[in-house]
């Protein structure tokens, strides 16, 4: 698969099959996601997959504000919780920021890796979706991450169960302009 192809064919995906993933397969695809570029090269993301009895307690705890997320997340076989080492990217050695972007470079690093993750993930035939929506102080919690981690994202993943059909994409002419 060509990167357009695996670019203009993978959908975000909200139904899974029962069928687990495999912790060989998920760690392939995390060292192809490691690939994905950051701030300096400060490579902030870590992931954790959640799957069982953690993974149901976060779908039926942490998504007050969002239940329809927590019902995807309680039928996908496998959960990644997307984290970043926190003060890193955007920094100088010194803690000053590097931009006016303050913080939010770890931000865009994070999404960067995300997408990457689900393009990899997809490219080894597993269908993926992110998630910003959910309760993050709950869903901190009962992952226990340690202090120096921010969770940002949440991706259900598994095997498809069913085809997802490409959303309506705005022209070039909408979204480039030229000086």
């Amino acid at each position: 698969m060509t990167a357009k192809e695996c670019i203009l064919s993978r959908r975000s995906i909200r139904k899974f099959t029962d069928t687990p993933v495999d912790r060989q397969l998920l760690e392939e695809v995390i060292a192809e996601a490691a690939f994905a570029p950051s701030w300096k090269n400060t490579q902030i993301t870590r992931y954790v997959a959640v799957t069982g009895a953690l993974k149901d307690q976060i779908a039926d705890e942490g998504f007050s504000t969002f239940p329809g997320n927590g019902a995807i997340v309680k039928q996908a076989p496998m959960l990644i919780a997307v984290t970043v080492v926190k003060n890193r990217s955007g920094y100088e050695r010194d803690g000053s920021f590097s931009t006016d972007r303050g913080d939010g470079w770890q931000m865009f690093d994070a999404g960067v890796a995300s997408q990457t993750f689900c393009l990899a993930a997809y490219e080894h035939g597993l269908g993926s979706v992110i998630m910003g929506i959910f309760d993050r102080p709950v869903i901190t919690s009962l992952l226990n991450l340690p202090e120096d981690r921010e969770l940002v994202c949440l991706i259900p993943i598994g095997y498809a169960d069913g085809e997802a059909t490409a959303p309506k994409r705005k022209e070039v002419s909408d979204l480039l302009s030229y000086m």
